[in-house]
């Protein structure tokens, strides 16, 4: 009858560490390829931002002391977005991010915050957030960014890659900046279509589905993509994705420069690539606005850290149900 009863125990336990233990926050560290999450989380605040703004920043954050904190400089913006031709000063880097591990296979969620009430990240928009950090090789994570005054937006990214540095991963600077590219790229597309809530997601959609493919071809045959090709590539993406007559011959221009980088860039020959942007693509095609994470989503939150706690006590009483099978 025990070993009934064990057998059933067994299984029982088989379920809970399939199911519970698999629902706990995950953070997997990926150094070994060219795309990379978090072990820890990390808020990032842009040198140019008093102490009095950073505590109000950590309210619209909403983070915990679990969270490291480290300040984006001029030289950090140097370094990852303009590939070292900027004269930016620290007291121009105005944009903070926060940034947590995600649930492997989550992609990249960007959420952009109002502060005191206002939407001060002037051009850039979450699904462009989203698609570029991609592209420099920042996979299964959770952004939030805001800024205590109006400012375009551009060098929040410094911040996440400031955190990944300080996480132990050496991104590649070419990837970055070669990202970097993308995000002015798809600016004034995204600009000459801003009555249209759909518009972004469905664009970097549409580059996220480009990227994928010169990976897979560089991948494949070790063949590169002529301009025209990758012209071609975009145009039949942007129509797939309902936007090609939103999108002018010009903008397509520009964005296959930038998808050219892409593709002579390191990240494209990652295999691991492919899949993670796969997933980046799909939280941005439907997403509108400025919240694509529709809920708290920080893996060291306190209601996370509560929930793993809880899991711990059943898993405890669990045990001492098992024993008590013996007695």
């Amino acid at each position: 009858m025990k070993l009934k009863k064990l057998a059933t125990a067994f299984l029982a336990g088989l379920t809970f560490l399939g199911v519970t233990l698999t629902s706990a926050p995950k953070a997997l560290a990926t150094s070994s390829s060219s795309t990379h999450t978090l072990n820890s989380a990390y808020v990032v605040y842009g040198a140019g931002t008093s102490q009095e703004a950073r505590q109000n920043l950590a309210k619209v954050f909403e983070t915990d002391s679990s969270f490291k904190t480290l300040t984006a400089t001029a030289a950090d913006y140097n370094k990852y977005i303009a590939n070292g031709s900027s004269n930016t000063t620290d007291a121009a880097m105005i944009s903070s991010v926060a940034i947590a591990p995600g649930d492997p296979g989550s992609g990249v969620k960007v959420n952009i915050k109002d502060y005191n009430g206002s939407n001060n990240i002037t051009q850039v928009t979450s699904q462009q957030y989203a698609m570029v950090a991609q592209m420099a090789g920042v996979t299964d994570v959770s952004i939030v960014v805001t800024a205590n005054r109006p400012v375009s937006g551009e060098s929040a990214l410094t911040g996440v890659y400031k955190a990944l540095a300080e996480d132990g991963v050496s991104l590649n600077t070419e990837n970055t900046a070669t990202a970097n590219e993308m995000l002015s790229a798809t600016q004034p597309a995204i600009n000459a279509n801003k009555d249209d809530a759909t518009y972004p997601g469905k664009l970097m959609a549409a580059v996220g589905d480009v990227s994928k493919q010169l990976a897979q071809q560089k991948q494949d045959n070790q063949e590169l993509a002529t301009k025209q090709d990758i012209e071609d590539m975009l145009n039949k993406a942007l129509a797939d994705r309902g936007i090609q007559d939103q999108t002018t011959s010009e903008q397509v221009t520009q964005i296959s420069g930038a998808l050219v980088n892409f593709q002579n860039s390191p990240i494209s020959s990652s295999k691991t690539y492919i899949n993670n942007v796969t997933n980046t693509i799909n939280n941005v095609k439907d997403s509108t606005g400025n919240l694509m994470n529709k809920a708290k989503d920080w893996a060291n939150s306190a209601q996370a850290k509560e929930a793993v706690e809880q899991a711990k006590g059943w898993f405890t009483r669990f045990i001492e149900w098992i024993k008590s099978l013996f007695n």
